[in-house]
């Protein structure tokens, strides 16, 4: 949803500020123009090596990164009559801590192995010199891993970890028991440590991923100022991790908005067309295409109001 809109649109515009930009996600689908690098990496995942691959694409001066393994590809919807994140609504697979936590190794490794050259301003690996942005609990364990494997082997010392929360509500909590699957040092068991008064999954202790995410990585942001705000204000908007938060401080960056994707004057979905000289001529006849669609009555002097967003008890 939402989080998927700002990797499509954010990642352009920072390259088009000058930036040399990668975005590195699960290969959910056999993506038509993403073609295998042909580079394979080992991972430890849960006390086994596991094989990933990477596939490419370059688009709009990103590199568009997707990490190719099994537990990914065959949760396909459409494919295997299955899902992304679970088998039907408020359940989750089974196996999703090993999905993401082989997506947060694999992003670590993206920038060293791969060797990219599709952009006409740089060409090679990406280097030891990047900023991660970790997006919401699925990517949370990468500033563990860059702190825990990476940083004393020498690799990746300048890097630095941002963790962007765009929901708080969804914070990956697990039984305590899980913290040994994670392949982490005990020492960070401490920033997982989490007591909520709920009975799911488990009852008491659990690990909470969000909440070491937010406090290993180096700086804390969220998709708006007024969101920031929200976070800190208590314990429901802050999701009992309110507290944690104000711990770490958080900034507010509004989320923008895709301006090629999203513009009148070319969008293949506008029956008219319009710029912002024919802005008022055209608009009252894209309000009348949709008001006859569904059945209301086509009146240009109704105001029509529409609304994308989360319907949750």
């Amino acid at each position: 949803g939402g989080l998927g809109d700002v990797l499509g649109g954010l990642p352009p515009a920072m390259a088009a500020n000058g930036h040399r930009v990668m975005t590195v996600s699960p290969r959910y689908d056999q993506y038509k123009d993403a073609w295998d690098t042909g580079v394979p990496v080992e991972i430890q995942v849960g006390g086994r090596v596991e094989t990933v691959r990477f596939f490419h694409c370059y688009k709009r001066g990103v590199d568009r990164v997707f990490v190719d393994h099994p537990s990914f590809l065959e949760r396909v919807w459409g494919k295997t009559g299955s899902k992304i994140y679970g088998p039907s609504a408020g359940e989750d697979y089974k196996d999703n801590q090993f999905r993401f936590s082989l997506l947060c190794q694999a992003a670590l490794e993206a920038p060293r192995v791969l060797n990219l050259n599709s952009n006409k301003y740089f060409s090679g690996p990406y280097g030891d010199d990047v900023l991660f942005i970790a997006n919401d609990w699925h990517t949370a364990l990468l500033p563990c891993y860059l702190k825990a494997i990476y940083k004393p082997k020498g690799i990746y010392e300048n890097a630095k970890v941002v963790f962007c929360i765009h929901n708080i509500a969804y914070q990956g909590r697990f039984p305590i028991s899980d913290f040994s699957v994670l392949d982490l040092p005990e020492n960070l068991k401490g920033s997982f440590d989490f007591i909520d008064g709920y009975s799911k999954p488990v009852k008491g202790r659990k690990i909470n991923w969000m909440k070491a995410g937010i406090l290993e990585s180096d700086r804390v942001v969220t998709v708006s100022p007024y969101y920031a705000q929200e976070l800190v204000s208590g314990e429901d908007k802050g999701v009992e991790l309110d507290n944690i938060i104000r711990k770490t401080g958080i900034t507010g960056i509004v989320n923008g908005m895709d301006v090629q994707e999203w513009n009148p004057a070319t969008d293949k979905y506008l029956d008219t067309k319009y710029d912002n000289k024919t802005v008022l001529d055209a608009k009252p006849l894209v309000k009348e295409a949709p008001q006859a669609e569904v059945g209301l009555p086509v009146d240009r002097n109704i105001p029509v109001i529409g609304f994308i967003g989360r319907l949750e008890e």
